[in-house]
């Protein structure tokens, strides 16, 4: 399987790249996983509805440029499916046994993701209704991959 996370904004935080890169590392056995960086497009604090909206659809376009056609899309939002641990691997699981060798996860920005990008993705998953920083965002989700590889081939962890 060939997983993309495809992020909006750049890594800074030291602790945050040592975690990220050790759940590369531990899934590199399991399958292909590449983060995929597009810089965050840079506006003032204080921006109407409009130019939010003009925000996310230019960073959704970068986002939309690294999705192949055959690539199964899964947008995290907070409006997305709540889903366990194991529901998670069970949908990976039936992801690779029908064929989606690729699969990417889109981490939006800080306004999140524009409505183009909603509309290609096949699933939206929440991992909480609370916000998270989307930096904080990366390593959860490998976490979890990591967690559902491990679920689906019966090694412990996932207790």
């Amino acid at each position: 399987m060939n997983i993309s996370i495809i992020t909006i904004g750049k890594l800074k935080e030291k602790y945050l790249k040592q975690g990220i890169s050790e759940y590369l590392k531990r899934l590199s056995t399991y399958a292909k996983v590449e983060v995929i960086e597009l810089s965050d497009e840079k506006a003032p604090e204080n921006l109407s509805e409009a130019e939010m909206e003009q925000v996310k659809q230019k960073e959704g376009e970068r986002i939309l440029a690294k999705i192949s056609d055959d690539t199964h899309v899964i947008a995290l939002a907070i409006e997305g499916k709540l889903k366990s641990s194991e529901e998670l691997a069970k949908d990976l699981d039936q992801l690779a046994t029908y064929g989606k060798s690729k699969v990417a996860f889109i981490i939006g920005g800080s306004l999140g993701l524009s409505d183009q990008v909603m509309k290609r993705s096949n699933a939206a998953l929440s991992f909480s209704r609370m916000t998270f920083p989307h930096q904080l965002m990366r390593l959860i989700l490998l976490e979890q991959v990591y967690r559902a590889f491990r679920i689906n081939r019966g090694e412990p962890y996932h207790k």
